[in-house]
């Protein structure tokens, strides 16, 4: 099958590449020109697991193309649109203006019996709106919504081997039509017996939003636990082990710390009760107001405990900040809690060296005030104290002993959870974390 990929950011780039793997001929269509010619010539804009590999096995095979011009999407039986949800400035709610601007330049191509599948997280009717231009400019077209379930570090995995797949399907007659495409795009998966869910509209637009939501209050729960255990003396840790055990719970994203951040449960989470409001229905999302201000709450908190653990002040102190995208296996930096905590740090007068993997050239550029190194070894150089922010595998593995001889004093602040506490307290260090006993 043709098909085309509007918009060849994070999502829509690694979409395209999975199709070819799928046995399609694909072109990814974008109005960023220095992102295209990145693409066609095998480069990956951004750093994903798995994709660097995929996009050049896809372009090698002649099936994978890409074009700053939308009339490279003609003759298309499907076309993704992937483009991007930002938060509004100052407001809660979701830009549409992409979304919008993306289904109106697909107008200069769509034609009858052809479908527009979005993949974009969206506010609930925005599908039955694009539905209905879409009828209106081009009768005979479909429209469906296939909302992306992936996580960044997994992109890959989840595109080819999703735990889901979900189709918002328009009423009647044209449903099968719709349903039969999509189907034959994810021939594959399908006869894998992937768990299928066809719905309406609102109910695949809610899916995304209702998932990131649930698992945002779960991190923002055992973030609340962490701030009563520090209250109590008890261990956040040992308590999410105790009740990860009851299988109605899960221990999953039961890891107390410096909370979520990234380009999708922040934004989504807060669109998501901005809709809620603008439907007459805010009451049921409140407590979505909540789990933000935890979340953020966990940040200053960081900050806080810095300050204590540097004598009860950060003037003229040497921080080590292990961490600056969001989540490890990613360069992403948006809203990223670790580059968050280091800015607050230095505007308190601490001395402050970043590091990362992957993203300290995204960092670079968006946060050029901070000083950057290459490894952590270098940033803890004579360090009074060591922040693990994001929780890279590097960092986790970490030589305590070895790592011990850089610094000027054994502080290690563990704002994930995720080092061996026993083995850095038997190495000589002070071992604090969220929600957990001094060490």
């Amino acid at each position: 099958m043709r098909i085309s990929v509007v918009g060849c950011g994070y999502l829509g780039a690694v979409h395209a590449a999975s199709l070819v793997e799928l046995g399609h001929e694909v072109v990814g269509v974008d109005v960023d020109e220095r992102k295209v010619q990145a693409l066609s010539r095998g480069r990956s804009p951004f750093y994903e697991p798995g994709f660097q590999d995929l996009l050049e096995h896809s372009l090698a095979s002649g099936s994978l193309s890409f074009s700053t011009d939308i009339n490279a999407a003609a003759g298309a039986r499907v076309h993704f649109v992937c483009v991007g949800t930002p938060q509004k400035h100052g407001e809660y709610g979701a830009d549409l203006r992409f979304v919008q601007t993306a289904a109106e330049s697909l107008l200069e191509v769509l034609e009858p019996g052809e479908l527009v599948a979005g993949k974009s997280t969206v506010p609930v009717g925005t599908a039955a709106r694009l539905a209905a231009m879409f009828q209106e400019k081009v009768p005979g077209s479909l429209l469906a919504w296939n909302p992306e379930f992936l996580r960044e570090g997994f992109a890959v995995r989840d595109t080819l081997h999703p735990d889901r797949l979900v189709y918002g399907l328009p009423a009647g007659r044209d449903a099968g039509a719709a349903q039969a495409l999509l189907d034959e795009v994810y021939a594959p998966i399908v006869a894998r017996g992937v768990p299928k869910v066809e719905t309406d509209y609102a109910t695949a637009e809610m899916v995304k939003t209702a998932a990131n939501s649930f698992l945002a209050t779960k991190i923002s729960f055992i973030n609340a636990m962490a701030e009563l255990c520090e209250a109590t003396g008890a261990d956040v840790k040992q308590l999410a082990d105790a009740i990860g055990y009851d299988d109605r719970i899960g221990r999953k994203f039961l890891n107390a710390g410096l909370g979520f951040g990234g380009g999708c449960l922040p934004k989504d989470i807060r669109a998501f009760m901005a809709r809620a409001g603008e439907l007459g229905a805010d009451q049921a999302l409140t407590f979505l107001r909540e789990v933000d201000n935890i979340n953020m709450r966990r940040r200053i908190r960081m900050v806080e405990l810095a300050r204590e653990v540097c004598d009860g002040s950060l003037l003229g102190k040497r921080v080590a900040v292990l961490g600056a995208a969001f989540k490890p296996d990613s360069d992403d930096i948006r809203d990223s809690p670790a580059l968050n905590v280091a800015a607050q740090l230095q505007l308190q007068g601490a001395v402050v060296r970043v590091t990362d993997p992957a993203a300290v050239e995204n960092s670079r550029r968006q946060w050029p005030q901070l000083d950057y190194a290459d490894t952590a070894e270098e940033a803890a150089e004579r360090a009074d104290a060591v922040l693990v922010l994001t929780e890279w595998r590097e960092y986790r593995e970490l030589d305590p002993v070895a790592f011990g001889t850089v610094v000027a004093q054994k502080r290690v602040l563990d704002g994930r959870n995720a080092l061996d506490r026993e083995a850095w307290l038997a190495a000589g260090w002070s071992y604090r974390a969220l929600g957990r006993r001094a060490g």
